[in-house]
Order: C-alpha cells, then sequence, then structure tokens
C-alpha cells in the first residue's frame, strides 16, 4: 500500500516534550528581556526617586527664594488651580508616569544656550550649589536648578544657561511636572557590564516647578540613568539563582511525572503490539505500569481487542479444521461409490449398484444439511438485531407440532422478549429438537421477568448429558449422534442467536435429563 511505501516524518513524543519544556523554561526569560516588564519597573522607581528628591530641593530652594525677598512680579507664570488637588489638601502626591509601552524614548536632550541669569537668584543657587554636588555624590542623579526664565543657576557646568527650550522644562516652567525618557549622552566610552548608572541605552529625565505664592519661582530639573537589569538580577543573584533552580527543578519534575506517566507506558504498549503482532500470546496481558487513568483505559481496550482478535483467529483455524473433517467423510465416501459404480461395468448385480446409489444420496443429503446449517451458523453470527420482540406464546405457535415429544409452556407465555418471534422460533426449535434426539419425551418452558432482564428455562426428561461433554456442548461440530444425522450445529446456532440480541444460555444442573436457562433483554 502507498502509506506504507513512504512514511511521513513526524517527531517524537519525548522531542515534543523536550520542546514544550524548553519553552516553558524560557518564558520568564522572554517576559524579562523581550517584553520589557522588569525594565519598565527599574524605570519607574528611578522616576520615583527623582521625584522625591526634586521635592526636597525644591522646598529648600523655595524657602531660599522666599528668603531672599525677591518681588513677586520677578517670578514666573501663575499655577492655575487644580479642582482634584483640594480633595487631598495640603497634599499633593506626584506618582510616577513613565511606560516604556507607551512613552517614546526621546532624543538626547538638547544642549544648553547661552542667557543672562537674574542676579538674585543665581545668588541663591550659588548658595545651593554645594549642597547639589554632595546630594549627587550618594543619589547619583544630575541635578540642574533653573530660575523662572529657565536659567541654570546651580548643579554642573551649564550655570548661566538655558534650558527653557527642552520640552519637559517648558512644561514645568508653565507650572505642570513633567517627565521623560531620553536617550543617554555617549560622552564616556562604553560601560562595563555592572556598570552603576550607565548599563542602559535611556536615561529619566523629571522637570519639577517650584511653586511659591500660586507663581512658579523656578524648577529643578533632575536625571538618572537606570539600574541595569544584568547589574540588578547580579545584586540580586541569590535569589535569581534559587529561581532558577526551582524553575530548572519544576521543570525535570514535570518531565519525569509525564515519563513515568505518559511516556513509558506508551513506549510498552507499542513494544507489546509488535510481540502480540509476532504471535507471542505471552505479549496479551495487562501493562505493568499504566501511569494514568486513560491509559489504563487504553491498555485494557487494546488487551480486550487483542484477545478478542486472538480468539476469533483460533475460532477461526478450529472451525476451518472441523469443516475440514466434516466435508471430507462424505465426499469421500461419495467418491469411493461413484468410482466403483463407474468401474464395475456389468459385473455388480441390482442389490449393491442400489446399495451404492443409496450410499452416493445419503451422503449427497448430509454435505446438504452440513452446508445449510453452516450457513445459517453464519447468518447467526452476523446478524443485527432488528429491534423487534415477541413472547413464547407467539413464538411456540410459529413451531411446526414435533411428534417425536410434547412441549409444554408452563408459565411467562406472554412476557415480551427482546428478539424477533422468528429467532426465538429458531432457538425453540434447535433446543427441542436437541431434545427429541437424546431420548426426551417432554419439554417444559417457563420464563420470568426481573427488571431489564428475562429468563427462560427449558428442561426435558431424556438422558441429559454426561460430566464429560457438557464443557464441549457449545462447540461447532460436537455431536454424539453423528450416526444417526447429527451435525454438531444446533447449539452453536443458538449461542450466536442469543449473544446477537445480547443474551446468554447456559447449562444448568438438573435431577434429571436436561436444563437450560437463557437470559435476554426484557422488552
Amino acid at each position: 500500500m502507498r502509506w506504507l511505501s513512504k512514511e511521513r516524518w513526524r517527531p517524537r513524543l519525548a522531542t515534543v516534550v523536550i520542546a514544550i519544556l524548553i519553552v516553558v523554561m524560557a518564558l520568564p526569560l522572554v517576559g524579562l528581556f523581550f517584553f520589557r516588564l522588569y525594565e519598565n519597573q527599574l524605570i519607574r522607581q528611578t522616576e520615583g526617586e527623582l521625584i522625591a528628591q526634586g521635592a526636597v530641593v525644591a522646598a529648600l530652594y523655595a524657602q531660599e527664594v522666599r528668603a531672599a525677598g525677591i518681588p513677586q512680579d520677578r517670578l514666573g507664570s501663575p499655577i492655575s488651580a487644580d479642582p482634584a488637588r483640594d480633595n487631598n489638601y495640603p497634599y499633593d502626591p506626584i506618582e510616577p508616569r513613565l511606560d516604556l509601552a507607551s512613552d517614546d524614548v526621546m532624543p538626547m536632550r538638547p544642549a544648553a544656550l547661552p542667557a543672562t541669569p537674574d542676579p538674585a537668584f543665581a545668588a541663591i543657587g550659588a548658595r545651593l550649589d554645594g549642597i547639589l554636588d554632595e546630594t549627587q555624590k550618594t543619589t547619583l542623579a544630575g541635578f540642574r536648578l533653573l530660575d523662572p526664565h529657565g536659567v541654570v543657576i546651580a548643579g554642573g557646568d551649564e550655570v548661566g544657561r538655558s534650558l527653557g527650550d527642552v520640552e519637559e522644562v517648558r512644561t514645568a516652567l508653565s507650572g505642570a511636572y513633567a517627565s521623560e525618557l531620553r536617550l543617554r549622552i555617549p560622552d564616556q566610552p562604553a560601560p562595563p557590564l555592572y556598570s552603576v548608572s550607565r548599563g542602559t541605552r535611556v536615561r529619566v529625565f523629571v522637570a519639577m516647578p517650584v511653586e511659591l505664592d500660586g507663581r512658579v519661582a523656578g524648577v529643578v530639573y533632575l536625571s538618572r540613568t537606570p539600574n541595569n537589569i544584568v547589574k540588578h538580577l547580579y545584586g540580586e543573584r541569590g535569589k535569581v539563582t534559587l529561581a532558577a533552580i526551582t524553575i530548572v527543578g519544576g521543570t525535570l519534575l514535570i518531565a519525569l511525572v509525564f515519563i513515568r506517566t505518559v511516556s513509558r507506558p506508551i513506549y510498552a504498549l507499542i513494544d507489546r503490539t509488535k510481540r502480540i503482532a509476532a504471535g507471542d500470546r505471552d505479549a496479551i496481558r495487562p501493562l505493568a505500569h499504566h501511569g494514568t487513568r486513560e491509559m489504563a483505559a487504553l491498555s485494557a481496550a487494546f488487551l480486550d481487542m487483542a484477545q478478542k482478535l486472538q480468539a476469533r483467529s483460533d475460532s477461526i483455524q478450529t472451525f476451518a479444521t472441523h469443516v475440514s473433517h466434516e466435508l471430507k467423510s462424505p465426499l469421500t465416501a461419495i467418491q469411493g461409490a461413484a468410482e466403483l459404480l463407474r468401474d464395475s461395468g456389468g459385473a455388480m448385480d441390482e442389490a449393491e449398484r442400489k446399495r451404492f446409489s443409496n450410499n452416493i444420496v445419503t451422503d449427497a443429503g448430509r454435505l446438504n444439511l452440513l452446508v445449510r446449517r453452516l450457513l445459517d451458523l453464519a447468518r447467526a453470527e452476523n446478524l443485527e438485531p432488528s429491534g423487534e420482540s415477541t413472547t413464547l406464546h407467539a413464538a411456540l405457535a410459529s413451531l411446526p407440532i414435533d411428534t417425536r415429544l410434547e412441549a409444554r409452556l408452563e408459565g411467562g407465555g406472554d412476557i415480551r422478549l427482546g428478539i424477533s418471534a422468528e429467532n426465538l422460533g429458531i432457538v425453540l426449535a434447535n433446543l427441542i429438537d436437541n431434545s427429541a434426539r437424546h431420548g426426551a419425551r417432554q419439554v417444559a418452558i417457563r420464563a420470568s421477568a426481573d427488571g431489564e432482564r428475562a429468563s427462560v428455562q427449558i428442561g426435558d426428561d431424556g438422558d441429559g448429558i454426561s460430566a464429560a461433554n457438557r464443557a464441549r456442548i457449545f462447540e461447532p461440530f460436537f455431536t454424539t449422534r453423528r450416526e444417526s444425522g447429527g451435525t454438531g450445529m444446533g447449539l452453536g446456532i443458538v449461542l450466536a442467536l442469543l449473544k446477537a440480541h445480547d443474551g446468554t444460555i447456559r447449562l444448568v444442573d438438573s435431577e434429571r435429563g436436561t436444563r437450560f436457562e437463557i437470559d435476554l433483554p426484557a422488552a
């Protein structure tokens, strides 16, 4: 066949499982490095730190401006009242809002432009510059203190230059908090792997307005590079190692459980299949380890199928042996008699010729009977239930009267049985004929019902069945009355018909004669 000549490539079960387990182990790394979830958290953490530092510097700067007595008209833009602000007054928290998933990374911060600072604000910046430098050594954040016009008055080497055109600074000068993600300025060589502040390509910028009497007194402009993920993981290497061991251990445990519960039973069943196909009868037995309930059910179904196929094969082999034996004897007798008649010429007298002719007719009749009984048996074994029902009254009424014995219905004649009248008549006819051939004069039939099942008892007063033959009576071709025309097929046909209707028949003990009990569905 074509499908046997070229087999499509298919992955092994173990390969599929290993691939799935690798994907499972890689999921945390995918979430960490490709979806940038953890990096986003580090950016939020950095923004929150800058907000806290900026709030302190803003409070200190506002205090210095107030102490310097700078008039209000020299301050910046008025700050409009926020309706939501009164709900939490006097508290006005600023929550981190940067998000890698939704916020664009802006270009590097534009360079500061030349400008002329206000002397009063420049003096305040000079007083605070040292504090900012000391703070930066600890927090690693970059500080720029701006006057109400965006001119740097403290922090770094940009003092006296304007950052008013930077977008986030412009927003802060109008009185609103602003933050941005910008590309980090590559002003130094590539950092080492675990650089403290330069392990990522972005930098967080926060611009916080300084409020004084409802106007903008200046801006605290801060920036810092978020912690590198690798550096942060290195700092948490103990926990990361424990998590990795847990993931690998859990994966190996899943693999072990899968191998024991699925893979090993499947391969054992495959091996068992090959042994059964090779004719090893010892292989038709349950597996030593099933793993799961479904695998146990699959194995049981497979072994049940193998047992039925083996039994059917044995039955066919035995049946073929019996058929060849039963047909060979009359064929041999017919052939012998025909050859004698052919070769005798005129030497055989009329009596002998008649005797040999009678033998041919008798053996031909036996062959004809055997063939008809074989057809009846084949029809019974392949019968599809019709769903019809009948009673013992109806079935017995359809049978011809047997003058050899008396068939008596003793009870239950109106109980409906799940079998057609024709097939029940065949069952009863074979059993009654079997009783007549074994010397019975009376046959008693009785039926009873119990819920969804019905029982039919058939007993006679004949010779009975010897203990040696009780186990063989349902075997095809087994008979003790072969010389009187018995074929040994009657009880085999009865058994096949009842099986086709979900019924059974068994031989039960009886003080006299033979007694059968039939079990059928009650209609």
